[in-house]
């Protein structure tokens, strides 16, 4: 079985040699030509994927440093509702303590000097100190009568 020749179409002109090229000033063979296009469409394509790469490079890098500012807002944040918490415990310990009757009077007695009925109160003023003066509080005694003396008083007065 014998195949037909197929004719070959050629791009150059005839007599031409294959290895000849334009800068002898004859045209290149449609395969160098076909090559270089190649090469050109490929090395676009290598220069756009390395600028979306790029891209992606420098929109990761931003987020990360976004990241880490966020972070540090995070953490600064948490410190000052610690900070807060613990002065709100401080506060509540305090409602706690003075909501007792005894710092109550005590408090009355030595911030704004009062005193019970019956007794007496003495201010000591010192020339050396420049401080407020200390009020000592006497209180008289509560007149223990026993029961016999009661009877006492009711029969033959006072």
């Amino acid at each position: 079985m014998e195949h037909p020749r197929r004719t070959q179409i050629s791009s150059r002109p005839s007599g031409s040699l294959p290895y000849v090229t334009s800068a002898v000033g004859m045209e290149e063979t449609v395969g160098r030509t076909r090559a270089k296009r190649g090469s050109l469409f490929t090395q676009t394509i290598i220069w756009v994927t390395g600028l979306i790469c790029l891209a992606l490079l420098f929109g990761s890098l931003a987020q990360a440093w976004s990241n880490s500012s966020l972070m540090q807002r995070v953490q600064s944040a948490q410190q000052q509702t610690q900070q807060l918490q613990d002065k709100h415990d401080t506060l509540v310990r305090l409602a706690g303590y003075y909501k007792d009757p005894f710092v109550i009077e005590s408090e009355a007695r030595q911030q704004l000097g009062y005193v019970r009925p019956g007794e007496h109160p003495v201010v000591i003023i010192s020339s050396n100190t420049q401080e407020r003066p200390v009020v000592v509080h006497h209180q008289k005694p509560a007149v223990q009568q026993g029961y016999w003396q009661e009877w006492w008083n009711a029969f033959f007065g006072s």
